[in-house]
């Protein structure tokens, strides 16, 4: 049986942005549970929530903002070397294998003026 891990890409044209890594901090939060520890619980929904707002509010940055979920090994900084190596490609998977939560994507017939 395979495992699989969660994250939150968001990305814009200047690059990659932010990746949270939902299923690390789920594994966390459970982890802190069982060990009697103060519970550090993200508010998922509310973080998501922001990074839509800043998308929004920098519309002019065309932003998008995926759930993907990746075989069991994938971790934040595989995520972040990708987009540093070939950022295109990074972009391009993100969009094929994930699911949309927003995006602002620049539509290339649409520019007026090159």
């Amino acid at each position: 049986m395979t495992s699989e891990s969660v994250f939150v890409v968001s990305w814009d044209c200047q690059g990659l942005e932010t990746v949270l890594p939902i299923t690390d901090w789920e594994k966390q939060e459970v982890f802190d549970i069982l060990s009697g520890k103060v519970v550090q619980k993200k508010n998922i929904p509310h973080i998501v929530g922001m990074l839509i707002m800043r998308a929004r509010v920098n519309s002019h940055r065309f932003y998008e903002i995926y759930a993907i979920t990746a075989v069991e090994g994938i971790t934040k900084e595989d995520i972040e070397e990708m987009f540093k190596n070939a950022p295109q490609e990074a972009a391009n998977t993100m969009r094929r294998i994930g699911e949309k939560i927003y995006s602002d994507r620049a539509d290339a017939s649409r520019v007026k003026i090159t």
